[in-house]
Parts: structure tokens; sequence; C-alpha cells
């Protein structure tokens, strides 16, 4: 396994791997920013059953963080997130600094609109303006013919599908289901932040999903009892401190058809999360399929 800390150096590496006698090998990108887990590794070890080289990016990126948020507290282990990259059968690590990344004050800005104004993107202003600048980015250095993203943060993923279509990037978006731990919590870097409490009572969101999903099942359930049912679950949780619960069309993530009393799932629809335990934001969802 290589690993490239420059923009020069991941471009030249690339470049040399990927060209073979008679055909062009086919890369695959996890862009992360670290502190792996086995939802990273599962989404490795699908590039490396799709396609030829298997790239993995390591990158906190400060454009994607707001002022008051965790940055500088991000957690980060470079040694342990190499050796599970190596497991999981990585090619090449690209691990750059902010200031090779960003050499100097960035003046470009992406926004992808629609898909961003509600869910993270109310709740935290610009992040995903970031988020798809350095996806951008990325995808402009690696230049990788598949690039695959956990559907746990589903919100990403439909804003980087969207800016792909819209740019015309030549790269397939491939979504991932979300990995969880035994007991049901969704797999995420943050995790790590909770206490034992915590960490204890935020099983209550995965609970809220499955309850969510078999609610959905039954004839005549209104959207706002599906909410207030699911609401109703997370606040019997003293340590869970809602950000928001929605119900929306996916991957548009626009809001149902008001004329739609009842639940009936023409298209498929999102059960989007996003509670605190203590001080840790963590965020879960179930995608409902359409009928």
């Amino acid at each position: 396994m290589k690993v490239v800390e420059t923009v020069s150096g991941i471009r030249e590496t690339l470049a040399n791997m990927r060209t073979a006698p008679g055909k062009r090998l086919k890369v695959g990108f996890v862009p992360t920013m670290g502190y792996l887990h086995e939802g990273h590794q599962s989404l490795l070890s699908k590039a490396k059953a799709e396609c030829d080289i298997v790239v993995l990016s390591i990158f906190v990126n400060p454009l994607q963080f707001g002022p008051n948020e965790d940055f500088d507290k991000y957690p980060r282990d470079s040694e342990r997130d190499l050796r599970l990259a190596e497991q999981s059968g990585c090619d090449v690590v690209f691990m750059p600094s902010v200031q090779e990344m960003y050499p100097n004050p960035i003046r470009t800005s992406v926004s992808v609109k629609g898909v961003t104004e509600r869910l993270c993107g109310a709740s935290r202003p610009g992040h995903f303006d970031g988020v798809a600048a350095v996806v951008l980015k990325l995808f402009h250095i690696v230049q990788p013919d598949k690039a695959y993203f956990g559907l746990k943060d589903a919100q990403q993923v439909a804003v980087i599908s969207q800016m792909v279509s819209d740019l015309n990037v030549p790269v397939d978006i491939v979504p991932c289901p979300i990995l969880r731990e035994a007991d049901g919590l969704a797999m995420s870097s943050r995790n790590v932040y909770l206490s034992a409490e915590e960490r204890r009572e935020a099983l209550v969101l995965s609970k809220a999903l499955g309850m969510a999903e078999r609610l959905a099942q039954e004839e005549g359930l209104t959207f706002e009892a599906l909410r207030n049912k699911i609401e109703g679950e997370i606040r019997s949780t003293p340590l869970a401190d809602i950000d928001y619960i929605e119900v929306l069309s996916y991957p548009e993530l626009e809001p149902v058809d008001p004329s739609m009393e009842t639940v009936s799932r023409t298209s498929d629809m999102i059960v989007a999360l996003a509670v605190k335990f203590g001080k840790t934001r963590l965020i879960d969802n179930v995608i409902l399929h359409r009928k």
C-alpha cells in the first residue's frame, strides 16, 4: 500500500498505476475524514470487489466545520487508519495536509441548491458547501471511475449525486448501506465522544427508526402520526436532545405532498434524525422504498 501526501504525488502515482497493457484500470475511491471504522472498511471492500485500484483519502476538511464545531477535536489516528486501510485491501492512501489542499485562501464556492436547505443543511449553515467543494476537488485530483459513500449521511450522498449530475463529473456514485454495531447503533467516528451512559441512550435512534419501518406498513397511518410516534420514542430517553426529525422524499429531500394525509410510498422516502447526546450530535436514517 502506498501513502501519498501531495497532489502532484497522487496524480503521478495513479497515472503510473492505472495504465496496464491493453486496458485502462478502473479506480475506486473512498473519501473519508479518517478515524476509520468497519463502515469505512465496508466501503473499501466494495471498491476492491468492483475496481482494479482502490484509493482512500484521509482529510479532515476545515471548510465543512462551522465556527463552534469540532474541527480541532475531531478524532484522528493516522497510524491506526493506515493499518485498517491495508487490512481492507486499499492500494493507495492520499493523506494531504490542510496547507496542501488549500495552499491559498479558497475563492471558489460550490453550492448545491434544494437538497441542502433541510436536515443538516438547516442545522449547519455552509456545511454542504464545504463538503461539495472538497469532494469536487478530490474528484479532480484522483479522477476515479467510482466513488463510494455510506448512506448514514444520506443527505451527503444526495448532495454529491446532484453535484455530479449537474456538472457532468465523470464518476459513478455508489451509495452503500449503513453499517451498525451489534446493538444497532450506526457506526460513526463521533461515537468515541459518547460516555457510557450516552452510548446506551443513543440506541434509541435505531430503535425509533425500526419502529418507523414497522409503522409505515400500517394502512391509514398519517405522516403526522408517524413523526409524533418517532418523537415520543426519542423523548422517552432523558439525555436525547432532538435537532430534527424529518420525513422527506428521497433523494430530492422535498417535504411530502401535503395532500397525502396517509403514508403512501409512491416514491422513496427518508426518515432522518439528528439528536444530541451530551455534546455529541449523531445522525441516522432509514429509507422507505416505494411500494
